[in-house]
């Protein structure tokens, strides 16, 4: 397999047509050999699989990618990305597709492009995701597109830890909660800022999300609504987000509890019955 590109290389790509990392885009670009070969290792490509790349920037990830046989759609917002890719991945004619674009079309939806590129194909999501679009590009692929069978992602480390983290904790919330309900969820490792040019403030990890065969909801409309709700009042009883007329709790949950202390199967079980509840006091 071909070495990654080096910081040198990339940087000289950007160099000579005169540009430079943007900020608004949250572009920080992969230059460690090590965790290049964790990612590939970790996502366990194999020829003809289809893998989704959201931010490929000059097509480092990508490259691996190819020559590991996959075929890839990527997904890159700059335009002064464009003809970088298409130069470097000439070899690989007919084994990528661009689009040229945001991958969302809002924050609860996938591009139209996305989705027609994909073309309803079981994928892989392997990408370096910019910090701004990683939450709601995670949250919508775990629940609304079945056809994700995993992913492999660089983030920043304060979501990683949002995606894994258990009841009792701060970082507990309705992104990971929502996303552990569709997916196994697993920290892989850990990367420092001097891993990316330009270096970012903050630590970034590799995450690895496994779709589960039978997901922890059967509505992840639902649980995420309940979520929204009762997240928003965290600190506050169950009992006094709920209503106090509010009867029916599952077994091991009670009212004096905090939403933060509740496991995803307690909180989905929570939801149904909430959403029952209310369904039932409003016929009435």
């Amino acid at each position: 397999m071909r070495m990654v590109q080096t910081l040198s290389e990339i940087k000289g790509m950007l160099a000579v047509r005169g540009l430079h990392p943007k900020k608004k885009f949250g572009q920080n670009f992969l230059h460690d050999h090590n965790h290049m070969q964790r990612i590939l290792e970790a996502a366990e490509i194999g020829e003809g699989d289809v893998v989704l790349e959201v931010g490929p920037g000059t097509g480092a990830l990508t490259e691996w990618l190819l020559e590991a046989g996959a075929e890839v759609v990527m997904v890159e917002i700059d335009r002064d990305m464009e003809d970088i890719l298409k130069e470097r991945l000439s070899q690989w004619e007919g084994k990528w597709k661009l689009h040229v674009g945001s991958a969302l079309k809002s924050k609860h939806e996938i591009a139209d492009e996305v989705d027609e590129l994909l073309g309803g194909r079981d994928f892989k999501l392997i990408a370096n995701l910019p910090y701004n679009v990683a939450s709601p590009l995670l949250a919508n692929l775990a629940t609304g597109y079945e056809k994700m069978q995993g992913a492999v992602v660089m983030i920043q480390k304060e979501v990683a830890d949002r995606l894994a983290a258990k009841p009792g904790g701060k970082e507990y919330g309705a992104l990971g909660i929502i996303v552990q309900a569709m997916c196994e969820v697993e920290e892989v490792s850990f990367l420092s800022g001097g891993c990316f040019w330009p270096a970012p403030r903050v630590g970034s990890s590799v995450v690895s999300l496994k779709r589960r065969e039978k997901a922890l909801t059967g509505d992840a409309g639902r649980l995420s609504a309940f979520l929204q709700l009762v997240f928003s009042k965290r600190r506050k009883q169950l009992g006094g987000v709920l209503g106090r007329t509010f009867e029916g709790w599952p077994e091991g949950v009670n009212g004096e509890m905090r939403c933060g202390e509740l496991s995803v199967e307690q909180l989905e079980a929570l939801s149904v019955v909430y959403a029952a509840w209310q369904e039932a006091e409003g016929e009435g």
